[in-house]
């Protein structure tokens, strides 16, 4: 009895979160997880010559900057696998507001836009104009405007993970899953970050213009949360259509020329081990088409978001129905698409 205690606490301890990552298939997946976590924790625990206490700050600096070996690196969140053509198949798309929630959440997106764009120097060529150097990005720019886009990106779902997180606490009653989900989206942005940071050191300026950007939309979006949460989701499924517009753009770029390096460059490896990448598809061209498919992702889980009752609807991509008739669902990976999010009367109950 102890044995079968102790298996199912090492089961539930290292099982996986939902979101962007297909559902765990049963205790055969768990325990192949579990066990190969222990087995790098002690591949890891040969390899220590010092303890954390002998360690100086400048023999492991974990800043951006420092040379860190990446295979150090565990990955907490699986990414799910995903077709070659199903990240083609991803493609610009606009939920119109039906509503004056929705219009007010459109207005305040397409006016940080233009901020954003104002402060990445990015102007979006009219169709027709896109070899015009006025509109042409260098590789510098673009990834500027990745590292901007992302480390903001990343603020949503940690503010609406850890208000619903307190709220459940608070109100000593489960959150239907919304947790999950929204704290794996920050996980999954800031990997993002990281990844393009491998690429790019920004300078002084672009490091004090994103603490100050972070700083203000953070409280911003804290406060709008706790009062509009159906707005903030609305908003954020707008954001992330325009985070899909501009990766569509870069790809366009690389695939015509613009950006021809990335289409052999590598990768860096903390995106090949996280995306697992297959060795015939480990350029930066194929890295943007996952980062992409990942936005196309947050954008439908948003706008879905934005459609639910807050407080009473299940999270669709975490709490499953038993039976759901054979209908087509919300699911965690690219099977099911629907980039402008699920209708509550489209979600079995």
């Amino acid at each position: 009895m102890i044995k079968s205690q102790i298996t199912v606490k090492l089961l539930l301890a290292n099982s996986k979160p939902l979101l962007l990552r297909p559902l765990i298939s049963g205790p055969a997946s768990a325990a192949f997880h579990t066990g190969r976590a222990l087995g790098y924790q002690k591949e890891v625990h040969e390899k220590w010559s010092k303890t954390l206490l002998e360690t100086k700050p400048a023999d492991d600096d974990g800043s951006l900057n420092a040379k860190i070996d990446d295979s150090r690196f565990v990955v907490s969140w699986d990414h799910p696998s995903a077709t070659l053509q199903q990240l083609h198949q991803v493609s610009v798309a606009h939920h119109q507001p039906k509503t004056f929630s929705d219009r007010i959440a459109n207005k305040v997106l397409l006016l940080i836009r233009s901020s954003f764009d104002l402060i990445t120097g990015y102007h979006h060529p009219p169709k027709g104009k896109e070899d015009d150097p006025r509109y042409q990005m260098s590789e510098r720019k673009w990834l500027e405007r990745f590292v901007f886009l992302e480390s903001i990106a990343g603020v949503p779902g940690m503010v609406g993970g850890m208000v619903r997180h307190l709220h459940s606490l608070r109100l000593m009653r489960r959150d239907k899953a919304w947790i999950e989900t929204l704290l794996e989206e920050a996980y999954n942005e800031r990997m993002h970050l990281l990844i393009f940071m491998k690429l790019s050191k920004p300078g002084v300026f672009m490091r004090l213009m994103l603490l100050g950007a972070q700083g203000v939309f953070f409280n911003l979006f804290f406060v709008s949360y706790l009062l509009f949460p159906r707005i903030c989701h609305r908003f954020v499924g707008y954001l992330e259509e325009e985070a899909i517009v501009t990766y569509t753009r870069c790809i366009e770029d690389i695939e015509a020329g613009r950006l021809s390096d990335w289409k052999t460059r590598k990768a860096p490896q903390i995106a090949i081990d996280y995306y697992h990448l297959p060795t015939e598809n480990q350029t930066m061209l194929d890295l943007v088409y996952y980062v992409r498919a990942d936005e196309a992702k947050h954008r439908e889980v948003n706008h879905t978001f934005g459609n639910l009752d807050q407080k009473f609807d299940r999270n669709p991509y975490a709490l499953k129905v038993i039976d759901d008739k054979g209908t087509p669902q919300p699911s965690t990976d690219l099977s099911a698409p629907k980039p402008t999010g699920w209708e509550r009367r489209e979600i079995a109950a």
